[in-house]
């Protein structure tokens, strides 16, 4: 078998022991390798997975807010070292005033997260649902009393740690530079000019064609069969700067090739986009040095060659992977409308890249 066949293999070997429902595309030298759908988008009409269909992407739309801010850049609204709180009047915040939008862009503010995830993380999610219902967050300025007072984890610019607040405050400079909310944003000048036809931001209540419903799956203790749940009481209804919007894999391509191609910025921000920032972790993980750049992932050889970049989205119901493989002039998109389904897919489907091409 050639390395789509076995990719397609892998897949629906995944998709028969329900492991895996959704969409899985590759696209070489910005042509269709494979486009592979299965599950369903809607269990309950037993509506089917289909190429065009649109999966929530949770941070995976980070790359969108990064992209955004460096347009801005470009056009001298605002710089890599400007401050966030001096941009937003946020000194009655316990935010430094030195934490400069490079650092919201690098995960590296220092600044507490709107929820701070641990080895504990489910008892956690739950106390805030309980103390803060999910239904309230509809817009990016909703997140801020979630962590605008909590004190910071470390000086700004000392390390990296993964942080969703960052982003927020980048949805709100958008919002404050522009005079439009983000949502309209980024429709506006990324969705459209990457001709992501079907691209955008939808809430988890809204009536949608073409779009997939989010599933979580459930052991019964006494049957040990699996039952499944929506999404829609655990985790936020609206997308924000930090992550959810919806898209097809198509679109995902078209961003991808828009930003690679410099339809999206200047070629200076093209390549700060496309250049790691920020080691991730001072050790390799699973045999990788991993560093982050600006709302983009990187993966690099132990000898520091660069092997792919992109973007991760896990939330319940949704697990998505967007990467790019530069020296193969491969996309790999995995879209999933059920929980924790395209991690260990993207890696075996890594392995084969590695082995094979």
């Amino acid at each position: 078998m050639n390395f789509a066949q076995q990719v397609m293999a892998l897949v629906a070997k995944l998709a028969q022991v329900g492991e895996f429902s959704g969409v899985v595309s590759l696209w070489q030298a910005d042509k269709p390798l494979l486009e592979y759908t299965c599950g369903l988008a809607h269990r309950g009409w037993q509506i089917a997975n289909r190429l065009d269909t649109r999966f929530r992407l949770a941070s995976v739309s980070k790359m969108f807010t990064a992209v955004a801010i460096l347009q801005l850049v470009d056009q001298n609204k605002l710089s890599l070292t400007t401050s966030i709180t001096d941009l937003l009047d946020l000194s009655q915040t316990t935010i430094a005033a030195d934490v400069a939008v490079k650092h919201l862009l690098t995960m590296s503010s220092g600044i507490a997260d709107w929820f701070e995830e641990s080895e504990n993380w489910e008892a956690e999610w739950a106390a805030l649902c309980r103390e803060h219902p999910l239904y309230l967050l509809r817009q990016n300025a909703d997140y801020l009393p979630l962590f605008s007072q909590q004190p910071p984890n470390f000086p700004a610019g000392e390390r990296y740690k993964y942080n969703n607040a960052g982003y927020i405050l980048l949805g709100l400079a958008i919002e404050a530079l522009t005079g439009q909310s983000y949502f309209d944003y980024v429709r506006q000048h990324i969705f459209t000019r990457a001709n992501m036809a079907q691209a955008d931001f939808i809430p988890l209540d809204a009536i949608a064609a073409n779009l997939a419903e989010g599933y979580v799956a459930e052991e019964d203790e006494e049957t040990g069969q699996t039952t499944w749940r929506k999404n829609i009481y655990s985790t936020t209804p609206e997308a924000a700067a930090d992550g959810g919007a919806v898209a097809t894999a198509v679109d995902l391509h078209q961003f991808s090739e828009a930003l690679r191609n410099g339809r999206l910025l200047s070629s200076a921000s093209t390549e700060a986009m496309l250049t790691p920032h920020i080691s991730q972790s001072d050790e390799p993980i699973n045999g990788y040095l991993w560093q982050y750049g600006f709302g983009n992932e990187f993966v690099l050889s132990t000898a520091g060659q660069l092997i792919r970049w992109g973007h991760t989205g896990e939330e319940d119901g949704v697990s998505c992977r967007f990467y790019h493989y530069p020296n193969h002039a491969l996309d790999v998109i995995i879209l999933g409308n059920q929980s924790w389904c395209a991690g260990s897919l993207g890696w075996q489907i890594h392995d084969l890249i590695q082995a094979m091409l």
